[in-house]
């Protein structure tokens, strides 16, 4: 009789249900059972998956922790041989984002970046430029998260847009001339939106939005969430769409999400686990199970089916170009310190009206040192 194996994801319907539902499916035809525990966003994007690795079999990890676990040895390795299929699916750098110093440290379950959500209901089309953006942001029509680390991740975005994505190898990782522009559009925006933006993440966002008397038809940037673009999902549906053009250019550069499943180095269950994962992010699963559970599949057979897309108004041929334009954030050991505390640093800056080109040159300084 096989084990029940231990799993950690997030505590939001896209991160917990597909994975509850592909157990369960996976349990009915002769595989471990699964038992899944859940924490919170801002605990996904921060928690040591060191010590997750120490009490689950399966973990969710976010791709900016794979510097740090390569030094902890805590995850298990997948065998390159047997992932072509899930490599040859990846959506953009899904799957790349996962790989590193030779290894593959975690599989591509759920496909994100920083995207556009709107209310169809509410405007005859998607703002397609940001000089849209602010144009409905005077009215009082937007919102965007600006919770540490969304913050951090919009101005990459921008700064992606304006052609200069961040240099992750370094010395400096933001282009300064082109940072301060991005800055001051942060800057003009969250002085429309309000302060209130500083408390939220992309879920408090979209479970405002959705609510039937809200007046905000916009996000311009926030990390992609399909389950709120499903109808009957919350009492407003979203639609979602790529990026809005910044000074002419197109929806490159935002800065890449999504989730990949990882076995821990200390499972007891090491095959077990292995089988489950290598499955789950297969196309099969994805395409089906997965996406009709209420995941936000990390595989492009999901993305290009018309099923997955009936369901979600669009919301995988919407936001695809972003997605395949996405950039990968930084990955190295000390990298996840650094974005907590130059999340914290932008913050402030905006929150006090400071200059972009200080704030810039400080966050630069941080980057080098987390280098060290």
């Amino acid at each position: 009789m096989s084990s029940t194996l231990k799993g950690m994801t997030w505590n939001h319907a896209r991160g917990i249900d597909p994975l509850v539902a592909a157990s369960a499916a996976w349990h009915a035809n002769g595989g471990s059972a699964i038992d899944w525990e859940s924490r919170s966003l801002q605990d996904f994007e921060t928690f040591p998956v060191e010590q997750l690795a120490r009490q689950y079999d399966l973990i969710v990890i976010d791709h900016p922790h794979v510097g740090q676990i390569t030094r902890e040895h805590c995850l298990q390795p997948f065998d390159e041989q047997r992932l072509a299929g899930i490599a040859s699916g990846s959506v953009g750098a899904s799957f790349e984002s996962y790989h590193w110093q030779g290894q593959q440290w975690a599989l591509p379950v759920d496909a994100a970046t920083q995207v556009m959500a709107w209310r169809a209901d509410l405007l005859a089309r998607a703002p397609a430029t940001w000089d849209e953006v602010m144009a409905l942001a005077l009215a009082k029509r937007v919102a965007i998260p600006m919770r540490a680390p969304h913050s951090l991740m919009s101005l990459y975005t921008l700064c992606g847009q304006l052609g200069a994505p961040g240099r992750v190898e370094g010395p400096d990782l933001f282009d300064a001339a082109a940072a301060t522009r991005a800055y001051g559009w942060l800057q003009r925006l969250v002085a429309q939106v309000g302060p209130q933006c500083f408390d939220y993440d992309p879920i408090a966002v979209f479970e405002l939005m959705a609510q039937p008397d809200c007046v905000i038809a916009c996000a311009p940037l926030a990390y992609g969430y399909i389950n709120y673009a499903l109808e009957g999902f919350r009492p407003a549906r979203l639609h979602f769409t790529d990026i809005p053009s910044l000074e002419g250019s197109g929806p490159d550069g935002s800065a890449l999400g999504g989730t990949g499943l990882a076995v821990s180095a200390y499972s007891q269950h090491i095959g077990q686990a292995t089988e489950f994962a290598l499955w789950v992010a297969g196309a099969s699963a994805q395409k089906d199970l997965y996406a009709r559970s209420g995941g936000q599949a990390g595989h492009s057979a999901a993305w290009d089916a018309d099923a997955p897309n009936a369901l979600s108004a669009d919301f995988y041929r919407a936001t695809r170009a972003t997605l395949d334009g996405a950039w990968v954030r930084p990955r190295h050991d000390g990298y996840m310190a650094y974005q907590q505390a130059a999340s914290e640093r932008l913050n402030a800056g905006l929150q006090r009206g400071e200059p972009g080109d200080g704030v810039i040159a400080e966050l630069n300084l941080m980057f080098r040192e987390s280098l060290r």
